[in-house]
């Protein structure tokens, strides 16, 4: 085989599980919004279960639930019915995902949601099996060709499986009102983590923020400017509101002898570039970037300095 049909061979796999989703979308009825909102009213878990393939997508949707708000788990069927059937109580929503509805290890967990009245929610492709006609809501998939030159092994349909668990998490997501501070609280941890933290997490603040009034003398703005090491400092006025920052580069620029006799206001550079505390740390360290500046000063709305980050800080924590 050369490598010209290898390639086209991997094409032609990627259109047909496309294609996959397609219909699955086309499928969606009532029921997909039926099932959101059985799953927004649990009052306890959402239970994902599935044999073989399925099964490794079930769990990786209980993942995905989890990570965005909704409390979730996976019980293997097969461990089930050796005691982790305790695992689920009346309170949960079972989500079942099963091609032919049929499979054998399934049954005993059919069975123990019916007689404790769990609500199911089933996800498969045979209308006619016991799992569909068991469940509260049936999401069915529709009749797919398996991209397996065999058409047996679990490929297209367990595609279309994944899509539309994850259509019901961002479903869910946007019902809650899941943003990036909640995503943050249960992502503190990682690549994601680091990418979900904000500059108030990272910046200095209270006496550590290089400060000068307006008329302070230059003589007394070197020392503060060293002391904090930031390579600046902040200048506000009777308000305490930030008007001008004073940098290496404007030191240059107004270096000769009369340097330490002017004041804060006669150097400083006015309205300078400042931060929001909740701005995110990768979005301010493209700013720095783009501009070509090493720290800024985080100010509230009332336009007082509440903080200053410095790209040292942003380095340190793995975020440029």
């Amino acid at each position: 085989m050369t490598d010209l049909d290898i390639l086209s061979q991997a094409k032609n796999v990627l259109r047909q599980e496309a294609e996959g989703i397609m219909l699955a979308a086309e499928k969606l009825d009532e029921n997909f919004s039926a099932a959101v909102k059985a799953i927004m009213n649990t009052g306890g878990r959402v239970v994902l279960t599935g044999m073989g393939k399925p099964g490794h997508i079930a769990s990786k949707i209980a993942s995905t639930l989890a990570s965005t708000g909704t409390p979730a788990l996976f019980v293997h069927p097969a461990e089930a019915s050796h005691g982790d059937l305790g695992m689920i109580c009346q309170q949960d929503t079972m989500v079942m995902f099963s091609l032919s509805g049929e499979t054998l290890e399934l049954m005993s967990m059919i069975e123990y949601v019916c007689r404790f009245g769990i609500k199911l929610i089933a996800i498969t492709g045979n209308q006619d099996s016991a799992l569909a006609k068991s469940a509260d809501i049936l999401l069915l998939l529709p009749k797919l060709s398996e991209a397996c030159p065999n058409g047996l092994a679990p490929t297209t349909s367990t595609t279309a499986m994944l899509a539309l668990g994850d259509a019901l998490a961002v479903a869910l997501i946007n019902c809650r009102k899941f943003d990036t501070e909640n995503f943050k609280s249960l992502h503190p941890g990682g690549a994601l983590g680091k990418k979900m933290l904000q500059i108030k997490d990272l910046m200095a603040k209270e006496n550590a923020l290089p400060l000068v009034k307006k008329e302070t003398l230059m003589s007394s703005v070197l020392i503060e400017m060293t002391t904090k090491s930031f390579g600046c400092v902040g200048v506000t006025d009777d308000n305490g509101k930030l008007v001008g920052v004073i940098t290496d580069g404007d030191l240059r620029r107004h270096m000769s002898g009369d340097l330490l006799k002017l004041s804060a206001e006669q150097v400083m550079t006015q309205d300078p570039v400042t931060l929001d505390q909740k701005v995110m740390a990768l979005k301010a360290a493209d700013l720095m970037n783009t501009r070509k500046i090493t720290a800024v000063f985080v100010v509230n709305v009332s336009g007082k300095p509440i903080g200053i980050v410095h790209v040292h800080t942003l380095l340190g924590a793995g975020i440029v």
